[in-house]
């Protein structure tokens, strides 16, 4: 007999949660999700899950630490509620950034998350655009790596941008402008880039021909919106007619809305796989992109026991 779906939220990005339950015509679970007064994070499942497929919708974004802490709690609550199955579906995997030992004495932080996840007795794990896909083998359990792709060509080609050109804004996100520029059918430009620090980074060369041309730059993360807005201003200088910009996850810290509202950047597209600050929402530059049916597919998907092979394009 199959198990019934039953989807959960943390308070991480409850919007969207609402999005996917629409999408799926299902109620969304019902939960006490709060603080004791010493600060220590409350959970209280308040549905019968007992052999249930249970989905637990948490991006881990801002403020990380608290959302990663709900996240696993729910699991261990969910777990020892006797659900069948517990997937945790992290449109944003926070700390993802953190995948290596960049300089000595670093830690691997996007490994310790996995094996906190695993520990708490998840069963299996949805994400969207890891900043690298080699986080998947972090896991000893089935992760489903979806890309915002899908999402983007759809709207771009909406768009009918006037002689257009994917560009990275750095080396390492080639394959993925590649990817979009395949399905758009134009060409692809890079930039080089050198990052000293975290959130400092400087634009040293570019590589390919972007004058005349509408540029998309397209990345997976903006957080201070430095790379983007810099790269955008050489793209102008190298005499493309327009700069838009797309990322994944509008992390959005810092000065970003300042800088995007200054820059050349006519238009930045995010999904919502973190929900926007309030600043955010009134810049009329920045556009925001649902993946809630991406995300829905997908779930469905898990739940009936189908391929999602056709979602990881």
């Amino acid at each position: 007999m199959e198990s019934e779906l039953l989807i959960f939220s943390g308070n991480a990005n409850r919007d969207l949660a609402n999005k996917i339950c629409q999408y799926l015509d299902t109620p969304l679970g019902t939960a006490l999700i709060g603080r004791f007064s010493d600060g220590e994070t409350r959970i209280e499942i308040e549905s019968n899950v007992r052999g249930r497929d249970v989905f637990i919708i948490q991006p881990t974004c801002s403020p990380a630490n608290q959302n990663v802490m709900e996240l696993l709690i729910m699991i261990d609550a969910l777990r020892r509620a006797s659900a069948q199955r517990i997937t945790a579906v992290i449109p944003y995997y926070g700390y993802s950034r953190q995948e290596r030992k960049s300089t000595p004495r670093t830690p691997i932080t996007a490994k310790l998350i996995a094996d906190l996840l695993v520990s708490s007795g998840v069963n299996r794990i949805l994400t969207i655009e890891l900043h690298t896909g080699a986080i998947q083998g972090f896991f000893n359990l089935p992760v489903d790596h979806l890309y915002s792709k899908p999402v983007f060509v759809e709207h771009f080609a909406k768009m009918n941008f006037e002689n257009p050109i994917m560009v990275s804004p750095d080396a390492g996100g080639v394959e993925r402008a590649r990817a979009v520029a395949k399905f758009l059918g134009c060409g692809l430009a890079i930039v080089d880039k050198r990052r000293d620090r975290p959130g400092d980074s400087k634009v040293m060369n570019l590589i390919g021909d972007v004058k005349g041309k509408t540029a998309i730059l397209f990345d997976d993360i903006c957080d201070t919106a430095g790379s983007l807005t810099s790269a955008a201003a050489v793209l102008r200088d190298n005499g493309a007619l327009k700069v838009y910009a797309a990322a994944t996850h509008g992390v959005l810290s810092g000065p970003a809305i300042d800088r995007i509202n200054d820059s050349c950047i006519e238009k930045l597209f995010i999904t919502d796989t973190i929900p926007i600050s309030e600043e955010a929402s009134k810049c009329s530059k920045i556009e925001v992109l649902s993946v809630s049916e991406l995300l829905g597919k997908a779930i469905r998907r898990i739940h009936n026991s189908d391929s999602i092979s056709s979602l990881f394009i």
